[in-house]
Order: C-alpha cells, then sequence, then structure tokens
C-alpha cells in the first residue's frame, strides 16, 4: 500500500519496541520506519510540519510517547502528513487519542483489546484483597520499622459472601468476576449494554442499574473506558450513595472518579479504604491519597509483567501489519466499527 507504484510503504513509530523484536523486524522487511528526532510536543509539530514523516501511511504509537507528541488531537493530525490513514495504539486504552478527530481526517485507529485483560484483572484482585484486609497500614509499619505499628491496624474483611459490584463489564470486567467467584465473592455489574444470559449465567453475575450498584456493593470495581460519559462518573452525588465502609478499585482510568471527592469520602470514613492502580493527573497523585494510610497504592502498573507487553506490542503490531498489506485494521476502536465496511 504505497502512495507511489513500487516504493515501500512508510511507518511512523512513535515510541519504543522494548519486547516484540521478532515481530517488528518483519514489519522493517516490508516497510521503510520513520523515527522522530523530537522530544516535546512544540518541536514535534514543527518536524511534521517540515514534511519529515511525508508519505508515511500508518503510525504505532505507545502510551508513553504523549511525552513527545501529547494528545492525538486535530492540532496534531493537521500537521501529519495527508498520506497517514491508520493509527495504531499499544494499549486497551486510548484516551490519549482524540477519536472523533481522526475519523474527521479519515483515519482509523485501533487498540489491543483482550491482551490486557488477564494482568490487569490480576492487579486488580490483589488491590482488592489489600485493601479489604487493610493491608496497607502494616506494610508501612513494617518498613518504617514498627513491625504491625501501635496501635495495630484495624481488622480487614474476607472476600467471601461479600458483593463485588463491577461498573464495566468489557473484556477485564468480566475476566476479573470470573477470578472473584473463586474467593467466594457475589458478582453484580453495571454495563451500558447488558451481557447475554449465557455470560451472565457463567459469571453467575447479576445485572443491576447504576444506583443499585453503588448502593448494594461491598467492593466497587471501576473497569470503563475514560471518555466524555466517564470522566467523574463516581463523584461526591455517588459516593453519597454507597454504603458506609465501601472498598473502591480502580484499574481503569484515574479521572473516572473524582479524586478530590475520594479523599473526602476515605477521610470522613465513608469509604473504608481503596486500591488504585490509576490516577487523576498520573505522575501526580493526590496527597491526600499519599498520606491516608488506609490506600493501598500501585503506580500504574496493571500491565507490567512481560508477557503482557510482548502480547500487547505482539498485538499493535499486526494491526500495522494489516493496515500496511490490507489497508484494514485487526482490532479497530469501537467508535468507529462499520464507518469504512
Amino acid at each position: 500500500m504505497s502512495l507511489i507504484e513500487g516504493e515501500r510503504p512508510r511507518v511512523l513509530l512513535l515510541g519504543a519496541i522494548e519486547h516484540a523484536h521478532s515481530a517488528w523486524a518483519s514489519i522493517e522487511q516490508i516497510a521503510d520506519v520513520v523515527t522522530p528526532k523530537s522530544t516535546n510536543r512544540a518541536a514535534f509539530l514543527e518536524e511534521a510540519s517540515s514534511g519529515a514523516f511525508d508519505g508515511c501511511i500508518a503510525a504505532y504509537r505507545t502510551f508513553e510517547s504523549f511525552d513527545v507528541t501529547g494528545r492525538v488531537d486535530s492540532e496534531l493530525l493537521g500537521a501529519l502528513p495527508r498520506s497517514l490513514r491508520f493509527i495504531c495504539h499499544n494499549g486497551a486504552g486510548y484516551d490519549q487519542v482524540d477519536v472523533q478527530a481522526c475519523t474527521a481526517h479519515g483515519i482509523r485507529v485501533s487498540n489491543t483489546p483482550t491482551s490486557v485483560d488477564d494482568a490487569t484483572a490480576d492487579i486488580g484482585i490483589f488491590l482488592l484483597l489489600g485493601a479489604l484486609r487493610n493491608l496497607a497500614v502494616g506494610m508501612a509499619a513494617l518498613r518504617a520499622g514498627e513491625w504491625r505499628g501501635s496501635p495495630a491496624p484495624a481488622l480487614g474483611n474476607d472476600p467471601q459472601g461479600k458483593v463485588l459490584g463491577i461498573l464495566g463489564m468489557g473484556g477485564i470486567g468480566r475476566n476479573m468476576a470470573k477470578k472473584a467467584l473463586a474467593f467466594g465473592m457475589k458478582i453484580r455489574y453495571h454495563n451500558r449494554t447488558r451481557l447475554e444470559p449465557s455470560v451472565e449465567k457463567e459469571l453467575e453475575a447479576e445485572y443491576v442499574d447504576f444506583d443499585e450498584l453503588l448502593a448494594g456493593s461491598d467492593v466497587l470495581s471501576l473497569n470503563l473506558p475514560l471518555n466524555k460519559d466517564t470522566r467523574h462518573i463516581i463523584s461526591r452525588a455517588e459516593f453519597a450513595k454507597m454504603k458506609k465502609g465501601i472498598v473502591i478499585v480502580n484499574t481503569a482510568r484515574g479521572a473516572i472518579m473524582d479524586e478530590a471527592a475520594l479523599v473526602e469520602a476515605l477521610d470522613s470514613g465513608h469509604v473504608r479504604s481503596a486500591g488504585l492502580d490509576v490516577y487523576e493527573q498520573e505522575p501526580y497523585v493526590h496527597p491526600g491519597l499519599l498520606s491516608n494510610p488506609r490506600v493501598l497504592l500501585v503506580p500504574h502498573m496493571g500491565t507490567w509483567t512481560i508477557e503482557t507487553e510482548t502480547k500487547m506490542e505482539e498485538w499493535a503490531i499486526s494491526n500495522l501489519r494489516m493496515a500496511i498489506e490490507q489497508g484494514k485494521l485487526r482490532s479497530i476502536v469501537p467508535e468507529q466499527r462499520g464507518l469504512w465496511d
């Protein structure tokens, strides 16, 4: 798929290939790879406007490439060459990419669904158990040389028999439900679209409306993508609807929850504890979360395994290869499905 017959296609590499080197080598065999020299957005916009990326038909991007390009928005797309028709994002979440702007520019976007499900659900279960058992308090005391601390942490709770409310029943939410069943938890969920009865039966999951999920959960797990509809979907009004002593787990995106409201709910005791892997303004973390011993904090490491990072790269590279060879994507994002059929 070249602009000029006989020429090798060009692709833009935004970020680094850390693990799937053999898969990337297959791209280098069929396309010329262009790597930006820029180290910040202003320089990248200037480099793009200079024509350095002209002829590139597809871009592979990583979460970390945001430090160089900033958000993929109309301004950035306007600087990139008109030849660009595909953006292959490495990650399940793609809130750094303005899909509506991409659609307006005729650019198709892909992500890496399912490749992150196991690892992200694993970290979710770790946070769930740690927050339920009040482990963060004892862990901090131990590192400070105080054994369990004085006084000792409040006793935690067992997961058996507790209601796990899952907000967002996509691949990660379903994976987390399966794992939680092994700990004897009861599964309730709310989702934009209700699951098929056979899937509900397999997961032993009960569908409830949003307010009922908030009111009836002992643990609430957030597993939603971040977009304009889900930003701050959990804030002061929602915390007020939850039962006193609820545990909050978030492995999705920090801005799904109003962090200031969470700090208030923790300080008042309405939220008993929280397990967080993501934050509203990463890498900044709200001081009220850092100082609260009942919050178990992980620095966005939900997919931080060799196996999962490799799977993600391989999936994104497979999208890039399909774009080059077939002019389509293996896993186009839901907002664009059907637009180019």
